[in-house]
């Protein structure tokens, strides 16, 4: 049996006559940047995640920065102001913290969950300290309770790279996307709601960062030829925008479909070997990969390959080894650095049939 680890044709076969259908029309309306299309998707993603406001961008690294340079042309952050964020989030938390000015304070994480641990937030935050990036890695929602009370007692702000999270919820049905004060998403066309090609958006309850955004999205524009700020070109495009309305009706299905597979695997995955995920609550992780822990990296990924099943590491550096930040970041963080040399992400996907579940699983525990 052959199962590669993603397959997005198949993924997004389902939706090829609605995607025609789309691109007829797209072409009929010939208006092809910020039109209805994209004004309907960011509605329906607003209204998808409980927010008053959807902006939609070029891509997700776009919809963190311009998050930042909207509070910062609103005087809530400085240039040269800290944001703390995970030591292993995906690079581009960390390089949306700089394109805005501002300096990236690694906090280490959790071996388990994979998430920020917060109980290694200062207890006394510098004063140069202004806000919290969190990163719901893998699909599942970071620990939001107490990161809140953590950043309304400091007066932080509390933010979101949610690009791995549509649609995941807290105990009190709130969704990736409303929990903090802004968040940013990716639809990139691996995501739980991808596009074909790249796309993402911001979501907020702030009217006033919802309209600095709305321009500096825009070149800075208020109106054709006023520019009130420097902005930058991050639009979301009208194709795109209306094959993710079609995907977003489909998304909590696919979701669920995702959170079958994940507990199969939790429950029935039994090697030694293999160290499983901390999953606290079905409802707070959509699963948008399932990442287990070998010491003999190596050898387990050939054992998969042999036996045809596909894999992926997210991620097998982690930003403050890269390259391209030698010397920036003066810390180590441990369980980062553990984590990195150890995580596989194995197959989790809406198109994963039964069979090939029961075989991903019974390989792994003949491993």
């Amino acid at each position: 049996m052959q199962i590669p680890f993603l397959d997005l044709r198949k993924i997004n076969a389902p939706y090829e006559k609605d995607f025609k259908l789309q691109f007829d029309s797209f072409l009929e309306r010939g208006y092809y940047i910020l039109g209805n299309a994209c004004k309907s998707f960011e509605i329906e993603f607003a209204n998808y995640c409980g927010v008053r406001y959807c902006l939609g961008t070029g891509n997700g690294l776009d919809a963190l920065t311009l998050i930042f340079k909207g509070y910062i042309e609103l005087g809530l952050l400085f240039k040269g102001d800290e944001v703390f964020v995970a030591a292993n989030t995906y690079i581009a938390t960390i390089i949306a913290i700089q394109n805005a000015g501002l300096i990236p304070v690694l906090i280490d994480v959790n071996k388990f969950s994979y998430n920020l641990d917060d109980t290694l937030l200062p207890v006394q935050p510098s004063s140069k300290s202004k806000a919290l990036m969190v990163t719901h890695l893998y699909g599942q929602l970071a620990n939001m309770e107490e990161l809140r009370k953590y950043c309304d007692t400091h007066g932080l702000l509390l933010l979101a790279d949610a690009a791995q999270a549509h649609g995941a919820e807290t105990k009190n049905n709130q969704k990736a996307g409303s929990i903090a004060d802004a968040a940013g998403f990716s639809f990139y066309p691996t995501k739980n709601l991808g596009a074909l090609g790249d796309g993402g958006c911001v979501t907020t309850n702030n009217k006033k960062l919802f309209e600095v955004i709305e321009k500096l999205r825009n070149y800075g524009k208020s109106s054709n030829y006023t520019n009130d700020y420097i902005g930058i070109n991050s639009r979301l495009d009208e194709i795109q925008a209306g094959f993710l309305s079609i995907k977003l009706k489909k998304l909590d299905t696919d979701n669920l479909y995702r959170k079958k597979i994940g507990s199969r695997y939790l429950n029935e995955i039994t090697n030694y070997k293999i160290t499983l995920p901390l999953v606290s609550d079905f409802k707070s992780h959509v699963f948008h990969q399932f990442v287990v822990r070998v010491e003999n990296r190596e050898d387990f990924i050939n054992y998969l390959k042999t036996n045809g099943i596909g894999c992926s590491i997210h991620y097998p550096i982690p930003p403050h080894k890269q390259k391209a930040y030698k010397g920036y970041f003066k810390n180590e963080f441990s369980v980062t650095e553990k984590l990195a040399k150890q995580v596989v992400s194995i197959p989790i996907n809406p198109i994963l049939k039964k069979n090939e579940v029961n075989y991903i699983i019974e390989k792994i525990n003949n491993y």
